[in-house]
């Protein structure tokens, strides 16, 4: 159970880097870039940690569904982007496939 929570903690790590990643400014930003790549080397960290144990194929397409859906829904709720019927139903098949790995691990 250790290394899926690891996982989950890596991709919630994710979220916030890739959250960061927008206030550098293309990197112009110092303290930004610097919380940017702390956070990134912490989620790279605690991703590698999780693969020991699960399968690589999985514990990426986990990772990397737990920072789209974080992320997409951060932007809806807190950026005002668009929250429409097609884009919940695609974060909510992203978050199937997820489940569906974490099932067939």
């Amino acid at each position: 159970m250790l290394p899926w929570i690891l996982l989950v903690i890596a991709g919630l790590f994710e979220v916030a880097w890739a959250l960061m990643l927008k206030q550098t400014a293309g990197w112009t930003r110092l303290w930004p870039s610097v919380a940017t790549v702390a956070l990134m080397i912490v989620s790279f960290a605690l991703l590698a940690r999780a693969m020991r144990d699960l399968p690589a194929g999985t514990s990426y397409a986990v990772w990397t569904g737990i920072g789209t859906v974080g992320v997409a829904i951060f932007g809806m709720v807190y950026l005002s982007e668009p929250a429409t019927a097609l884009r919940i139903a695609c974060i909510g098949l992203i978050v199937l496939g997820i489940v569906g790995l974490k099932v067939s691990a």
